[in-house]
């Protein structure tokens, strides 16, 4: 059994659900029932307006068994994420953890389906280098506890045609030399790419660099927290990851992965 589930949207990517005790008991229960020691609230920053410090510490008052984090996931939306980073910055001494991400390279949203055949308009290696600068970008803001789905781009399966090594890691040393995380997730598994986000090979380059991890499945309702984590148990024996990291006020603590 692992620990912890660093990525969860209480608010599903809609503007009708704002933290209250309705919406977030569900996370809590369940996060129980299942054993997890800690678990991290991280609605995209485009939905801070249904974020509420109080009702999330109201949630960790009334369930003191489990730590639950107040977070975000920061991403580079180009008509939102200015705003949400600016929130981000004036709250951030009441925020646990900050989760970084990209989810657009040209203003493209690469990961949505609906834009699929957006592809044909760019070449696959540009997308790729432009994606990678984009997360060293967010890296960089000294905002960021840990880095999502890192290597998010290879969602619909179009994959690089060149080498990216040097790109991965540059930046994987970015990410190292901010003392940030990466995210090993389930989320990809229920993709079309069908498997965990990074990669082997990108997890190995990080671990390599002394790079702390956490864990999580993307979980968009309370009941999909833990995602696929037996596939992910079998992913950090096989990496020989034994410890991944949670937070508290930003302060990165490495726990054991299984409990």
């Amino acid at each position: 059994m692992l620990c912890a589930d660093y990525h969860n949207h209480p608010q599903a990517h809609r503007t009708d659900l704002p933290y209250s005790k309705k919406v977030l008991e569900p996370w809590a229960l369940k996060a129980k029932e299942l054993g997890l020691l800690d678990i991290a609230l991280t609605d995209h920053d485009r939905y801070k307006d249904g974020f509420d410090f109080q009702e999330v510490w109201h949630l960790q008052e009334r369930h003191p068994e489990i730590k639950i984090r107040a977070g975000i996931e920061m991403d580079n939306d180009p008509e939102t994420s200015a705003d949400g980073h600016r929130w981000v910055r004036e709250n951030y001494d009441m925020l646990d953890f900050v989760l970084g991400s990209v989810h657009f390279v040209h203003d493209f949203p690469f990961d949505h389906p609906h834009y699929m055949k957006e592809y044909e308009k760019y070449d696959i290696n540009d997308l790729y280098r432009g994606y990678y600068k984009n997360l060293r970008t967010i890296a960089a803001t000294g905002l960021v506890d840990s880095m999502a789905h890192l290597d998010l781009i290879k969602i619909f399966n179009f994959f690089p045609t060149e080498d990216m090594t040097d790109v991965y890691d540059e930046t994987l040393s970015v990410i190292k030399d901010r003392d940030i995380s990466i995210e090993i997730s389930t989320a990809g598994i229920r993709k079309p790419i069908g498997e965990i986000y990074p990669s082997k090979e990108i997890v190995q380059m990080a671990k390599d660099k002394g790079i702390s991890f956490t864990i999580a499945g993307d979980a968009h309702t309370a009941n999909d927290l833990c995602h696929n984590y037996d596939k992910l148990e079998v992913f950090l024996k096989e990496m020989n990851i034994d410890e991944v990291a949670v937070y508290e006020k930003h302060e990165k603590n490495l726990i054991p992965a299984f409990v």
